[in-house]
This record gives structure tokens, sequence and C-alpha cells, in this order.
């Protein structure tokens, strides 16, 4: 009898079926739409703020208010911008993205729809310095941190540079419709458009923002395992304040606020509230100078993208210097740049400008990182904070300088010299070893 050979016994694993191929997921990782949602979100914001500068001649003609007056009502606006960021983001951490920036919507849509029906002067502070400022501050740039931290763990710098860029598309979208609306339809319909833009953006916002990558299943981008999502963090404002005083401890904190407030001064203070009425004073129709600004929205998006680039792979320390420093020589030149018309060397001062606008944001984000860790965006908040104050105080001096002195020289010339200080500050900032500023508050 012929006996068959025996094989030779195989291993367990070799008589396993095939292991199934792994998912490779979404070609296009959700925190892209997130950070999509994010910058249309951003660029209503900015589009809400571009209006004040627009209607300081229109308010002064029809109610007979001083500039400073309609100054300070921007100024308002611009200090709760900034006060409200740090808030806003320990609000995110305890009720979700989603539900802070859809309420602040509506707020702005609240403040800017009751304008039209104003009469004194006090009901421009409450409604759109206070309503609008309110909202506008809880779309800042924390926002844009918050979204940065939590969906991203690479290419942080770039996407903070596109999300930072939002403000000057959203300049680049507004500023020509709202100054065109504002000539020939009255500075009412323009308020109304703002109105209605809030409303609109509100359901888009709903639909696409997520609060935290582990909602839908998954990591964030480019991080190599899924993280969980953190409990809501009850006493949102008892957090802010203690992120702020663990941060203010330290002498990072107090250049980078100092630093933010004349980038605020230089910016939205100065040229977003006081270049349309400055080149009006010498003859430019308030559409040319409005076109002007959106010019600026135009390489400002290249600018700060760019610097997102750059953050990435070089010392914000120095970038920042070069920044202010450039951004102050300009300032320093504008007043002989004036004129009735649009000519070649302006043209030239809004390109500058516009790459230098918020070139800023980036590094600044990337120090706050690197000195405060889980509590960045919150310390970004009062850094923000800081920025608007600066912008405030500006608003308001502009429009009292140009009353006293008739014209806005001085104010160019004087922010020129602070975008300098600036520049110095920038460079001593130390480097640090990343902390918690809550904890380091706690443990005080």
């Amino acid at each position: 009898m012929t006996q068959t050979p025996e094989l030779p016994a195989q291993p367990l694993r070799d008589l396993a079926l095939p292991a199934p191929r792994p998912s490779r997921g979404p070609r296009v990782h959700r925190a892209w739409y997130v950070a999509v949602a994010g910058f249309v979100t951003l660029v209503g914001a900015a589009g809400f703020a571009s209006l004040p500068g627009l209607l300081i001649e229109p308010l002064h003609s029809e109610f007979g208010w001083s500039r400073g007056m309609i100054g300070f009502a921007v100024s308002v606006n611009l200090a709760l911008y900034g006060l409200t960021a740090p808030f806003a983001a320990a609000l995110m951490d305890r009720f979700g993205m989603r539900r802070v920036v859809v309420v602040a919507l509506l707020a702005i849509a609240t403040g800017a729809g009751l304008t039209v029906f104003m009469r004194q002067s006090w009901q421009l502070v409450l409604l759109w310095g206070v309503l609008v400022g309110l909202g506008s501050g809880s779309m800042a740039l924390a926002f844009a941190t918050t979204v940065t931290n939590r969906w991203f763990d690479k290419r942080r710098g770039l996407v903070t540079g596109i999300l930072t860029a939002a403000g000057a598309a959203g300049q680049l979208v507004f500023l020509p419709v709202l100054s065109v609306i504002v000539e020939h339809a009255g500075w009412r319909s323009a308020t109304l458009t703002v109105a209605g833009a809030a409303l609109l953006v509100a359901p888009f916002v709903w639909l696409l923002l997520r609060d935290h990558p582990a909602d839908v299943g998954l990591a964030p981008y480019g991080a190599a395992r899924f993280v969980p999502k953190p409990p809501p963090v009850t006493g949102a404002a008892v957090r802010a304040l203690r992120a702020l005083a663990g941060a203010a401890k330290g002498g990072p904190f107090w250049l980078l606020a100092g630093t933010f407030a004349i980038c605020g001064a230089s910016t939205n203070g100065l040229v977003k509230t006081h270049f349309v009425p400055a080149a009006h004073d010498h003859g430019m129709p308030v559409t040319a100078a409005a076109s002007l600004l959106a010019v600026i929205g135009v390489f400002d998006i290249a600018g700060t993208v760019a610097s997102g680039w750059f953050t990435d792979r070089f010392s914000p320390r120095r970038l920042l210097a070069t920044y202010y420093g450039l951004r102050g020589l300009s300032l320093m030149f504008l007043p002989v740049l004036m004129a009735g018309t649009v000519q070649p060397p302006m043209v030239l001062f809004i390109v500058f400008y516009g790459l230098d606008w918020v070139a800023t944001v980036p590094p600044t984000i990337a120090l706050c990182r690197e000195f405060y860790g889980a509590d960045s965006a919150i310390v970004f908040g009062w850094v923000l904070a800081s920025h608007q104050l600066g912008a405030a105080l500006v608003a308001f001096l502009g429009g009292a300088a140009r009353d006293a002195f008739g014209s806005y020289d001085m104010v160019w010339y004087s922010s020129g010299a602070l975008c300098a200080i600036a520049a110095l500050m920038a460079l001593v900032i130390r480097r640090g070893t990343p902390q918690t500023p809550l904890a380091a508050s706690l443990a005080a």
C-alpha cells in the first residue's frame, strides 16, 4: 500500500484569509472643509468691519456729528472686537465653535440692521460699537487659531496665513461694493447689506463647521493618531482670566501685546478707518479711495499666505522685525503721496502696504504657540485684544487730530515711528520653553 507523503505543516497565519486593504479615507481631509467654512466666516467678519471708514463723511454730513465722535463709536467697536476674542476662544471650548459663531452673526445682523433707525450719536455707539463689536470679536483671529489648533497637526503656519488672509479677502469683496452703495443708495442701504450678509453666512457655518475632528471620527490633518475630543471646559471667563494672569507674568507676553497693539494702530485704527477720508481731503473720490483699500486686500492675501509659509521655515522674531520696520518706513512717505487722483507712487504704497498688512499674524501666533502651548488660542486672544485697543485708540485720536489740525499728516508720521519701535521690540523676544499659563497660574 502506497503511503501518501505528508505535506509540511503550514503556519496558521499562512492559512488565514488575506487582510483587507486599509481604507485610505477621504481624498480631501475634512479639516480643509472646516478651513473653508472658517475662511468664509472671517471674510464676512472683515466685510462687516470695513464699513465704518465709509460712514464717517455721510454721518458727519447728515447729523453734524464730529469726526471725533464718529471715531469714538468706531473705537468702541474695535476695542470690543479685541476684548471679546479671548472670552470667545474659551466659550468655543465650552459650547463649540459652531454655536458661538452663529450667535455672533445674528448679533451683527441685529446691530447693523437697527442702525438705519438711529437719530442720536449714542445709538451709533450702542448698535455699531457694542453689538457689532461683540459679534465681530467672537469671529476674530482667535477663532482662526482655534480652528488651526484643533484640526491641523501639520501645515499650521500655512493654514494660519490662509485664514488670516480671509480678512483681506473680505475687504476686497465688500469695500468696493459698499462704497458704491454708500455713494449711490446711501449709508443706510450699506448697513442693511452688511446685515443681510451676516444672515446669509450663518446657515453656511452651521452646515459645514464642526467643532473637533473626533466629531466625524477623524484624526487632525497630518496627525499620526486619533485625538479624542476633550470634554467641555466650564468657567470660560475664569479660564480666560487665568490664562491672562499666567501669561502676564512673563516678558514675552508684554512684548507680543505691545507689538500687536502697534500693528492694530497702524492698520485697522489708522489706514482702514481714516485712509478714505484722508484721501477725500485731497480731492480723491470716495469710490477711488475705497478701491485702493480693496487693492490692499488683494496683496494682503498673497502677503499673509507667504508669511505663513515663511513662519514654518524662518525665525518669527526676525520676520516681525522686518515687517514692522518696512511698514513704518512706508507710512513716513504717505503724506507726500496723497493727491486728488491715483498716481503711480500711491499704487506702489498700496501694493507694499498690502503685502505687509497682516503678515504679522502668523509669526505672532507661532510665538504664542511656542510659549503657551494648549492655551495659545486664549493667550493670542488677549494679544489680539491689545491689537484692537491700539486700533481703537488711533481710530479716535485720528479723527480728533483731523478736527484739531485740519489734516492727518501728524498721525501718519507718529504711526511710522511706532512701527520702528515695534521692530525693536520683536527682536528682543527671548526664546522659551512651551508652557500652559493656566497651569502655571494655578500652581502659583
